[in-house]
């Protein structure tokens, strides 16, 4: 590791600290020869296997291309194309192993953009699934409705509180100040109808 400021060879570790999660290693440098210091980072490459048989390491960048085309025209932002990119490297990363093919990395895209743009996540399949016809994306879109009403369909737990709550009162109920008639719409004795007391009222003068 040469000096960047002298480009001397030769340096001591002076510091180390994890980062990223685990998934790299920072270390704190002095330079043996002018003792100036800097930072390194030092990170596992994960490598990508091409349908051609080549291998590349792992890019976010290119994650981020390949999914900026399918969300052309959707209300989709770079920060959250970054996002995407950190989420997808994080479960690659995760399987423990240190070589994948590209087919697993454009499956791996599909669950978080599928949560961040339906459209996108559709044209996005269409690639990686191999659609050949009409019909691939009819049943793409029933299995995204499907899930769709699951995740607003209550649960149990829900409907056991719902049913715990009192009803409220109904609209068409009589207000507490008015009688309620009777069988046939007869009235109390002794309460007389709003007509009625209005009547013995002008009787009264």
């Amino acid at each position: 590791m040469y000096c960047p400021y002298c480009r001397h060879s030769d340096s001591r570790v002076i510091d180390s600290r994890t980062a990223e999660d685990g998934a790299a290693i920072r270390r704190r440098r002095s330079c043996q020869q002018c003792g100036r210091r800097f930072t390194t980072q030092e990170i596992v490459i994960l490598m990508v296997s091409k349908r051609s048989g080549a291998t590349e390491p792992f890019s976010r960048d290119k994650i981020v291309r390949g999914v900026r085309r399918a969300c052309q025209g959707r209300p989709v932002s770079e920060d959250q194309l970054a996002i995407l990119a950190q989420q997808v490297e994080d479960a690659i990363r995760c399987r423990g192993s240190g070589e994948v093919r590209s087919h697993e990395v454009g499956l791996a895209i599909l669950g978080p953009l599928r949560e961040l743009d339906e459209v996108a996540y559709l044209r996005f399949a269409s690639v990686y699934r191999g659609f050949e016809s009409l019909a691939d994306f009819e049943a793409e879109i029933a299995t995204l409705r499907s899930e769709r009403l699951d995740a607003w369909r209550p649960s149990a737990e829900d409907l056991q509180r719902l049913s715990d709550q009192p009803l409220p009162p109904r609209a068409d109920s009589a207000p507490s100040g008015d009688p309620e008639p009777g069988p046939a719409g007869q009235v109390p004795a002794g309460r007389a109808l709003p007509g009625e007391r209005q009547a013995q009222g002008m009787s009264a003068r």
